[in-house]
């Protein structure tokens, strides 16, 4: 009996579409125009039946059914990719560990102390994938995923590792080191700014407590790795979450004339889903990370 089953194509198109909430983005991501994606999305609720999609304008919202039908989707298309690739390599995806972290965390506090885990337990598998605070822990592919917020992921439990403290920090070739500034001196100086957390500047003179009415200015950049070399090179001062930076302050490369550091409202935490939350390679993960964020720096 052939299978009651739309093509590969229009389940991409469509799955790309919801993931966007736009046909424009779906199609610059699979490589096809905007009609494309339109009429494969068409082909696909004309096979189906049912409409996926609400358009207002320019604007798309996915239907009840079209939600449910897409965390399916995207679980399936997940499992496809993941069989394909145990073809070619020779071992399945599900005996690895699948880690998220944002690509600072997973540059520089992540490789410091991996080896601490790989060691004792050489029999799992690990892979390192960018995360984000928006991930969605019901169709995501990751395990276990290290992430900056306030606690709460919907369909995931969630471990406090450590909250985040924020401290203005400069290079010596900017600012000679072991000199001491008042707060409000920052603005004599270029201030790098983060494009992916455009409000750091100001949630630092919110909760340092100074009133600030002057323009920030200085080069933008896409993440923490970016920001912390650019400083180091005496491009500008930047807000930096300490625990990126620890080997830089304590070899002086960075310091911190504007003074101490200071917590933010946020803190890291390790994030799971629920539906993964007995797999004992997660646990094992999970446990090693709440050990290694409760060690004196």
């Amino acid at each position: 009996m052939r299978r009651y089953l739309p093509s590969l194509s229009a389940l991409h198109a469509f799955e790309a579409a919801a993931r966007y909430m736009s046909f424009t983005k779906a199609a610059d991501d699979l490589g096809l125009t905007q009609s494309g994606i339109s009429r494969q999305i068409k082909n696909l609720e004309d096979f189906l039946g049912v409409t996926l999609f609400h358009r207002s304008g320019p604007r798309l919202v996915l239907t009840e059914i079209g939600a449910n039908y897409y965390r399916d989707v995207a679980l399936t298309l997940d499992k496809l990719q993941e069989i394909s690739i145990d073809a070619v390599r020779g071992r399945a995806v599900d005996s690895s560990l699948m880690i998220g972290a944002h690509p600072t965390f997973a540059a520089r506090w992540l490789p410091q102390r991996l080896a601490s885990f790989m060691k004792p337990n050489p029999d799992v598998p690990l892979e390192v994938m960018p995360a984000t605070p928006t991930t969605d822990f019901e169709t995501t592919r990751l395990d276990i995923a290290v992430l900056r917020g306030a606690g709460t992921w919907l369909h995931a439990r969630s471990i406090e590792l450590f909250p985040e403290t924020l401290a203005v920090v400069a290079s010596p070739d900017l600012i000679p080191l072991g000199q001491k500034l008042e707060p409000l001196d920052f603005s004599r100086f270029p201030m790098l700014q983060n494009s992916n957390r455009p409000s750091l500047w100001l949630n630092w003179l919110r909760l340092a407590g100074l009133s600030y009415n002057g323009r920030i200015h200085g080069a933008r950049f896409s993440h923490h790795e970016m920001i912390i070399n650019a400083a180091i090179h005496g491009i500008g001062i930047a807000v930096i979450p300490t625990f990126y930076i620890e080997h830089e302050l304590n070899t002086g490369q960075l310091h911190m004339p504007f003074g101490d550091p200071i917590r933010s409202d946020d803190s890291y935490f390790a994030v799971y889903p629920e539906r993964k939350s007995h797999n004992p390679n997660i646990v094992l993960f999970r446990d090693w990370l709440i050990r290694e964020s409760r060690k004196p720096v």
